[in-house]
C-alpha cells in the first residue's frame, strides 16, 4: 500500500513539474534567441520586443507534448463568473500614478513623454504592446499559474509565477542591486494582482485581461517613467507602487479563499 501511494505521489508531482520545467526552459532560451535576432529583423524595440513571445513558444511545445493537459490549463474554469475586470484594468493607472507622481516630486521634473514625439505612431505601439503582452501572459498567467495552482494556493502560486517572471527578465536584473530589487518587487506584486483577480477566469477572457493589464503598465512606463535609463529610483518607486496596489487584492483574496486543487 505504501509503495502504491509513493508511486502515485511521484506521478502527481511529475504531472506539474515536468510541464513546468519544459515550459520554463523554452521560455528562457527562446527569449534569448529572439532577443538576439531582433536587430536583424528591423523591428523596433519601442514597438514590440520579440523576447515577449518566448513564453508563448514554451506553451506551444507543451501543447505538442501534453495536448489535453495544456488545453485543460488554458481553458481554465468551467464556469464564467463575473471577475472584477474594471478594477483590474484600473490598477495599472493607479500603479503609474503612485510611481510617476512621487518620481516627479523627488526629482523636481515631470518625466512625461508626448505620444506624438515617439518614433512610431502611438496606436501602432499600443496594439503591438498588447500583442506582445499576450505573448507573455499566455505563458505566465494562462499556463504556468493554473499549473502551479494544482499544487499551491492562489497567493503562493502567484508569488512563484511573479518570481519566475522577474528572473526571466535577465537584462533588468543585470542593473544595480536596487534596480533589480525594485523590478522583482514589481513583478511579484503585479503577479499577485493578476493571479488573485483572474483566479476564476479562463480561456480568452483570462488572456485578454492579463494582456491588457500588462500592456497598460508597459505603456504607462513608456509615457511617464524613464527607468530604461538604468536609474534605480524610478524602478524602486515602481516596485513600491505595485506593492501598494496589490494590497487590496490580497485583502480581497482573504475574504474568498479558494483551496488548491490536487492534480
Amino acid at each position: 500500500m505504501q509503495t502504491t501511494r509513493t508511486t502515485q505521489t511521484r506521478h502527481t508531482r511529475q504531472r506539474w513539474k515536468v510541464p513546468a520545467g519544459v515550459h520554463l526552459v523554452v521560455a528562457f532560451l527562446a527569449a534569448w534567441a529572439l532577443g538576439a535576432v531582433q536587430p536583424a529583423t528591423g523591428i523596433p524595440t519601442e514597438v514590440v520586443q520579440l523576447t515577449q513571445f518566448g513564453p508563448a513558444l514554451g506553451v506551444a511545445l507543451a501543447a505538442l507534448l501534453w495536448p489535453s493537459r495544456t488545453r485543460e490549463l488554458l481553458a481554465g474554469s468551467a464556469g464564467h463568473p463575473v471577475s472584477p475586470w474594471r478594477q483590474l484594468l484600473a490598477t495599472p493607472l493607479l500603479i503609474i500614478l503612485l510611481s510617476a507622481g512621487p518620481y516627479a516630486l523627488l526629482t523636481g521634473a515631470a518625466h512625461a513623454t508626448d505620444p506624438r514625439g515617439l518614433h512610431h505612431p502611438f496606436l501602432l505601439i499600443a496594439l503591438a504592446q498588447l500583442v506582445g503582452a499576450c505573448g507573455e501572459e499566455i505563458g505566465w498567467r494562462c499556463f504556468l499559474q493554473p499549473l502551479l495552482r494544482t499544487r499551491l494556493g492562489p497567493l503562493a502560486a502567484s508569488v512563484a509565477v511573479g518570481a519566475v517572471w522577474g528572473l526571466w527578465h535577465v537584462q533588468a536584473l543585470a542593473q544595480s542591486p536596487a534596480y533589480a530589487a525594485g523590478f522583482l518587487l514589481a513583478t511579484i506584486a503585479m503577479s499577485v494582482v493578476l493571479g488573485l483577480a483572474l483566479e476564476e477566469a479562463g480561456g480568452l477572457r483570462r488572456l485578454l485581461l492579463a494582456g491588457g493589464f500588462h500592456a497598460l503598465v508597459n505603456l504607462g512606463m513608456l509615457l511617464f517613467m524613464d527607468e530604461e535609463t538604468g536609474r534605480a529610483l524610478p524602478m524602486v518607486l515602481f516596485g513600491l507602487a505595485c506593492a501598494v496596489a496589490a494590497v487590496p487584492w490580497v485583502w480581497r483574496g482573504r475574504e474568498v479563499t479558494i483551496p488548491a486543487a490536487v492534480g
